[in-house]
């Protein structure tokens, strides 16, 4: 059965085009997965569908009596104000509804003489009843429970009001209130923001037994790879369909790529074959005074115009950002010794005894649930945070590199050029032939950093620290906020550098791809585990 149907969807923003004529087909029980570059149009494809956003011209077909549900990446202001059990109870409103129909036509059958009527009211509280138990009425609690217990939404959070929690509070509120409403089709816009590993997993398995239809933007490669079972490629606002996960499109796309370049390349031998024999026919005509050569020349040309011609394939177009951190000095061989390391944050103690040593050339994930103390080991390793007791060794000829969460500027004034110079004692055009490398081209090098995209910002802040011979990089959830294409290439880069990597991350795809050593903050320790991701998740599975 068709969910959803989006037929030649234009969308324009001013003279901005963001959909050129897409197309899509959901049917019921599919999980399908939007992906692309930032600013291709994969919110604006789920705002659409939502009646949120306008379209220029195209047809949307929604099944009737289909129920649909979004989750935004961003929540604006709670005007009310409620705590969050009364916040998450609204889901059930539909269910109080019918709850106060049967207590209604209860009292009134208490009341009720006359066995006829008595007969009536029956009636309607049967009919009442069996709605109210095909819902699933009598299973609110059990739901309630269950999805509360999965995104670990304690007694205390239900107690908190709305709008003293923080964004990613709100965001796994709102994820409850959503799944609590149980709509036939789900919304998901980036769905995993801000939950640690243990509440993606749980959202996973939620996800996988989920009955209805679900349509998500996602950047979480590992999530994709779980839950995907159709993912649309949005490129230059039309669509490209693969009917598997991630890991399938990638397959998929590279066969794709490869067999259009070789049609490509075909087509274009054949094409200046045609114009040669054009040519040589018409010389013949001119030298043998004979009409039948420009002839054949005009057919040959005929059939030329009628050609539609492919568009050009470019192999190295996810080359363009040809970088390496390379380093002209490594450290010794003992990069970080931490010994009987102990802290507490107000009341809280984070550390207690723990013990960690990084050695030259590792690439070590740091993994644990939010609030264990993850970046604040690396405040401590980067000597901003002193309130310690415990001994940190930072190894000889260390030079270390950070990149934080949230990465900002002294100046947001400054243009990218002006960033760099300060830096680089070159002229400008070698700082701008620099800065090309890193995919900031002609005129990009005045923009001003605060208008840069999360990937813009890595991007640049790498560039910073490769000028300055970094043999210790320092990583805070490097993936947020950059799209599937930046973090590929990020994540090559990486692999070929020769220095010691230390990254705190919930992209499970990332850590997979780059990790030797896998360090979970748990019980107010440091456990060490050889290999990546997966290789954690089977060990830990042994206990």
């Amino acid at each position: 059965m068709i969910e959803i149907e989006l037929n030649n969807i234009i969308k324009n923003y001013g003279l901005k085009n963001v959909l050129n004529g897409m197309n899509l087909t959901l049917k019921t029980g599919e999980r399908a997965a939007i992906i692309g570059c930032n600013g291709a149009g994969k919110s604006t494809v789920l705002k659409i569908i939502m009646k949120q956003e306008s379209i220029s011209s195209g047809t949307i077909n929604i099944r009737k009596n289909a129920t649909i549900g979004m989750l935004k990446q961003i929540y604006e202001y709670e005007e009310t104000n409620p705590n969050v059990y009364t916040f998450l109870q609204r889901s059930f409103e539909h269910f109080f509804e019918l709850e106060t129909k049967l207590k209604k036509l209860e009292d009134e059958m208490s009341y009720e003489k006359d066995d006829e009527k008595i007969s009536e009211l029956l009636q309607k509280y049967g009919n009442v009843q069996q709605k109210y138990i095909q819902m699933g009425g009598y299973d609110i609690q059990e739901k309630f429970n269950k999805i509360c217990s999965g995104l670990q939404i304690n007694e205390k959070m239900l107690n908190q009001n709305y709008n003293d929690l923080s964004g990613g509070e709100k965001t796994i509120v709102n994820l409850g209130a959503l799944l609590l409403k149980e709509p036939s089709i789900l919304l998901l816009d980036e769905p995993t923001n801000h939950l640690d590993m243990e509440k993606l997993e749980w959202l996973e398995k939620f996800l996988k037994e989920y009955k209805g239809t679900i349509l998500m933007v996602s950047h979480d490669r590992y999530f994709l790879d779980k839950i995907a079972t159709k993912t649309i490629l949005l490129e230059n606002g039309k669509e490209k369909i693969y009917f598997g996960n991630y890991s399938y499109f990638l397959k998929e796309d590279e066969k794709r790529t490869l067999a259009e370049f070789e049609n490509y390349k075909n087509q274009q031998k054949m094409i200046k074959k045609m114009k040669e024999s054009i040519k040589t026919l018409r010389k013949f005509g001119e030298l043998a005074k004979n009409e039948m050569f420009f002839k054949r020349a005009k057919s040959i040309e005929k059939k030329l115009a009628k050609i539609e011609q492919l568009p050009q394939v470019d192999l190295e177009q996810k080359t363009l950002l040809n970088f390496k951190l390379n380093i002209d000095s490594r450290s010794g061989k003992d990069v970080v010794i931490i010994n009987n390391l102990n802290k507490n944050f107000e009341s809280k103690n984070i550390f207690e005894n723990a013990n960690l040593q990084i050695h030259y050339g590792e690439k070590i994930a740091l993994i644990g649930k939010n609030g264990t103390g993850k970046s604040t080991l690396l405040k401590i390793i980067l000597n901003e945070d002193c309130e310690y007791t415990g001994e940190i060794k930072i190894g000889q000829s260390v030079n270390i590199g950070y990149i934080p969460q949230e990465i900002n500027f002294e100046d947001d004034n400054q243009t990218i050029l002006n960033f760099f110079e300060q830096f680089d004692n070159r002229n400008e055009t070698e700082i701008r032939t620099s800065l090309a490398k890193y995919m900031f081209r002609g005129n990009d090098v005045f923009k001003k950093v605060s208008s840069l995209s999360g990937g813009e910002k890595v991007r640049l802040i790498l560039a910073k620290l490769l000028k300055q011979n970094i043999n210790f990089l320092i990583l805070d959830e490097p993936t947020n906020h950059i799209d599937i294409e930046t973090r590929e290439l990020l994540e090559e880069a990486i692999k070929e550098y020769s220095g010691t990597v230390l990254f705190v991350s919930h992209d499970r795809y990332f850590i997979n791809n780059l990790a030797e050593r896998i360090v979970e903050v748990k019980e107010k320790r440091f456990f060490s585990y050889v290999g990546n991701y997966d290789d954690y998740l089977r060990k830990i599975k042994l206990f």
